[in-house]
């Protein structure tokens, strides 16, 4: 979630404490018959000096850097609104609608309700949509116009040489990195926890069959604490986002409906349906996760170390990931999860493990938060610069790239001089 992305949720900001220079309302900026208010411009600079963690009291050049690069950026989007309107490309509004819940799902899952989410913008939810709409409108309009003007280009040989020639010295190099394979076991409950947690779901499903309130029981029983403080809301989300077993229960009800209690590897859910949209759906879930024991973690750590005495004496580590692996992907790359840079291993737990072994050698079980695996450290390669030989399609993709930002930079220069700007911040 690299550039200025135009968004609502800077509006959230404009409530922060610390922040007391009030907003001017006015236009700032005229590009043809678009306009740029300051508000606008305050707003985004808001949002980036947040996001980045500057203090403006502190830093007031970075401030102003801030503030012109933000004033470039904008003018540059009204161009290519222009621009749009000139060769009269639209966007799809079930496009624009789909995109509009998901921003409005997200924002309520930052503040948490509709009435905080309203508190944070000073307007009904019916204003925030109708404003956050519009801005996702000129965002897709924006990248549509931009993919369409430069999606034919292409590079030659030739240049990305010539290119390679003038930038091989300033190119980042290809940090140090590993070949790694895993074994994946997740953590098996007991029966009894099994029993314990089905307990307490058959408890509250017979409470929904009584009549009582689905959003007051998400509240207070529900083992999904990101849902759990929006009633169970999952938002709207379409096939393929569940687990399998959640998506066919859930796609099976009708509006309003409640499911009969469901099990997925996160433990057991009683599903309502809100309402469906095409292929989407918006419901919400109550979840009741089932617990396991210390005895349940030791006894996946023991089979673990079990599988790697195997792998030690001999047994190919492919063979042994496609018998006892839980990772759901092992069937298609047999655990090998392929080459990472050290720095770019997301889950720090594999960072540091990896970091102690040597090219063959199989770590002991360790955990993380999707279970308990072991490692195999396929080949560990050093730090190089990049080449031709070795690299030649990362170049050429940076090449291509820095023709298609020399060609977006003239294009942009042409449409200044041809559509007029009525820059009202120099007067």
């Amino acid at each position: 979630m690299k550039r200025i992305v135009r968004s609502v949720l800077f509006l959230l900001l404009i409530t922060q404490a610390g922040w007391t220079q009030q907003l001017v309302d006015g236009i700032a900026i005229v590009v043809g018959k678009e306009i740029i208010l300051r508000s606008e411009i305050q707003q985004y600079m808001r949002n980036f000096l947040m996001q980045n963690r500057i203090n403006p009291e502190t830093n007031p050049q970075a401030v102003e850097r801030i503030r012109q690069r933000t004033i470039e950026s904008l003018i540059e989007q009204k161009l290519m609104l222009e621009q749009a309107e000139l060769d009269t490309i639209t966007v799809d509004p079930e496009m624009v609608d789909s995109k509009l819940d998901e921003r409005i799902q997200l924002m309520l899952q930052q503040v948490g309700s509709e009435s905080a989410l309203e508190k944070a913008f000073q307007s009904p939810m019916k204003k925030i949509r109708k404003d956050t709409r519009k801005v996702l409108e000129e965002q897709l309009l924006v990248e549509k116009v931009r993919s369409l003007r430069f999606r034919d280009i292409k590079i030659s040989r030739r240049e990305v040489e010539a290119f390679y020639k003038q930038y091989q010295d300033s190119l980042p190099e290809i940090k140090e990195s590993v070949d790694i394979s895993h074994i994946l076991k997740l953590v098996q409950p007991s029966p009894e926890a099994q029993a314990k947690a089905y307990e307490k779901i058959e408890n509250i499903k017979k409470q929904l069959d009584a009549g009582e309130d689905f959003a007051r029981l998400a509240r207070e029983f529900s083992d999904d604490p990101a849902s759990a403080r929006r009633d169970g809301d999952l938002g709207l989300i379409g096939r393929g986002e569940f687990v399998p077993e959640f998506e066919t229960a859930a796609f099976a009800l009708n509006d309003g409906e409640i499911s009969d209690i469901v099990q997925t590897q996160f433990g057991f859910h009683i599903i309502q349906m809100i309402e469906r949209r095409g292929e989407k759906i918006h419901t919400r879930h109550i979840l009741v996760s089932v617990t396991p024991s210390e005895q349940d973690e030791q006894r996946t750590y023991d089979q673990l170390m079990e599988i790697r005495q195997k792998a030690l004496d001999g047994t190919p580590f492919e063979e042994l990931a496609l018998e006892y692996s839980d990772d759901e992907n092992v069937k298609k790359d047999k655990g090998h999860l392929g080459v990472f840079e050290m720095d770019r291993l997301a889950v720090p737990q594999f960072k540091t493990v990896v970091a102690t072994l040597k090219p063959g050698e199989i770590s002991l079980p360790f955990k993380t938060d999707y279970g308990y695996h072991i490692v195999k450290l396929n080949d560990r390669i050093p730090a190089r610069r990049l080449s031709l030989e070795t690299d030649w399609q990362q170049i050429e993709q940076m090449a291509l790239g820095f023709k298609r930002d020399h060609e977006y930079k003239a294009w942009i220069a042409s449409l200044k001089e041809r559509i007029p700007i009525d820059n009202r911040l120099e007067n």
